[in-house]
């Protein structure tokens, strides 16, 4: 191969211009034994690439890959789930209770005490409407009052 076509595949090579067939033949000129003087230096570049293409990997490498749990993370994400609506159930029926136990206040098992708290409840209830009377009496003798002085 001319001397002058081999410096100018080597220039297209570190350029990384250069085809893989130029690079075969950069390849075969450097394994030769005639290898012009100035160009030895790259002659340890390419000797190397053949070299090391030939070498195989005898030793095995073990592929560890990650396992999740996957089943331990739906477990507790099922207990997550079922306690949450365990705890939504029972917070609810314990408020319907408050409600049915607050509804049911005013019941009696035994009538005298029914009776004496239907009195005590009557007499309030007497008490209110009597200061609301009262009030009435006020309004009419106003009523009273403007008639005499506007005289209808």
């Amino acid at each position: 191969m001319e001397l002058n076509k081999i410096e100018n595949r080597l220039e297209k090579y570190f350029q990384g211009e250069t085809s893989v067939a130029e690079e075969n033949e950069l390849k075969a000129y450097f394994s030769s034994p005639n290898v012009a003087q100035h160009l030895k230096q790259y002659q340890s570049i390419f000797g190397y690439f053949s070299q090391e293409k030939e070498q195989k990997m005898t030793q095995e490498i073990p592929l560890q890959t990650k396992k999740r749990n996957v089943t331990w993370l739906s477990i507790v994400a099922s207990i997550v789930f079922l306690l949450g609506i365990g705890s939504f159930y029972y917070l609810s029926n314990n408020s319907t209770n408050a409600v049915v136990a607050k509804s049911e206040l005013g019941t009696y098992n035994n009538p005298e005490e029914a009776f004496v708290a239907t009195q005590k409840a009557l007499a309030l209830l007497s008490n209110n409407v009597n200061a609301g009377i009262e009030s009435v009496h006020y309004i009419k003798e106003y009523e009273q009052s403007k008639n005499k002085i506007f005289k209808q």
